[in-house]
């Protein structure tokens, strides 16, 4: 058994993005578990597994909090913290909380806001306008409806089908909320990793591409495959983790 796979003290914390839920880390999960790692991926209020708590109240805050909480009741500590997509989000506010609980942030091409901002400031008007109108006609004018896995750049028939069984919707309410302070994520040693092709906007990786270049607690990464890589290429996915826990 090499380094990379023998038992260790360092737990990881997966984190899903938006519509979707813990689920999408099984791949993962089960690599890592194999080595012997410590693993939670929790699912956030609304989606998934979770998704029968669906409500109009459920705003960012609330995804925060479900993260802190599973630090806090799992007693989680000197982790590999690791956020996909929308889950950048609520990993850079629960950062305010659980940073001293944290080795390493992983950004799985991620959203990395700045204090004050919100998913739709981070997507830009046009795509906000869309978000807001696929509520409005499918949603209820609160929520919107679940994705295609597709849209991800999931290609195999298989893996679409198994996700798209699984994906749900989202109260637009977490896409509209501002974020507050996020200084904590930015001073934390961290990965960003860039998928490509993505289907990310290319403005929103600036920051963390800006970051990369100028702070040495950052890495920059690319892995070529989908957006939803812990589908589409998990022991790439393991072995990027695996690094960034050996950053600090």
């Amino acid at each position: 058994m090499d380094a990379a796979s023998a038992p260790g003290s360092t737990p990881f914390v997966l984190l899903h993005g938006g519509r979707h839920g813990g689920w999408c880390w099984r791949r993962v999960a089960t690599l890592l578990r194999q080595g012997g790692r410590e693993v939670y991926t929790p699912t956030l209020t609304g989606l998934g597994d979770r998704s029968h708590l669906l409500s109009p109240q459920i705003g960012l805050d609330t995804h925060i909090q479900d993260l802190v909480a599973t630090f806090t009741y799992e007693d989680i500590r000197d982790a590999v913290l690791v956020g996909h997509s929308y889950g950048g989000m609520v990993v850079t506010g629960a950062m305010e909380v659980v940073s001293d609980r944290v080795k390493t942030v992983v950004l799985l091409d991620a959203l990395v806001p700045r204090d004050g901002e919100s998913v739709f400031d981070l997507n830009g008007e046009s795509r906000a306008a869309a978000m807001t109108a696929l509520a409005d006609e499918h949603g209820d004018s609160w929520y919107i409806p679940p994705a295609d896995a597709s849209r991800y750049g999931v290609t195999d028939p298989d893996d679409v089908a198994w996700a798209n069984s699984r994906m749900t919707a989202q109260p637009l309410k977490t896409y509209q909320d501002r974020i507050g302070a996020t200084d904590r994520l930015w001073r934390h040693p961290g990965m960003f990793v860039e998928c490509v092709p993505s289907s990310l906007e290319p403005h929103l990786l600036e920051r963390a591409r800006e970051r990369s270049a100028t702070d040495p607690r950052f890495h920059y990464r690319v892995l070529q495959t989908s957006h939803n890589a812990m589908v589409t290429d998990p022991k790439a996915v393991v072995e990027l983790l695996f690094e960034a826990r050996d950053l600090v």
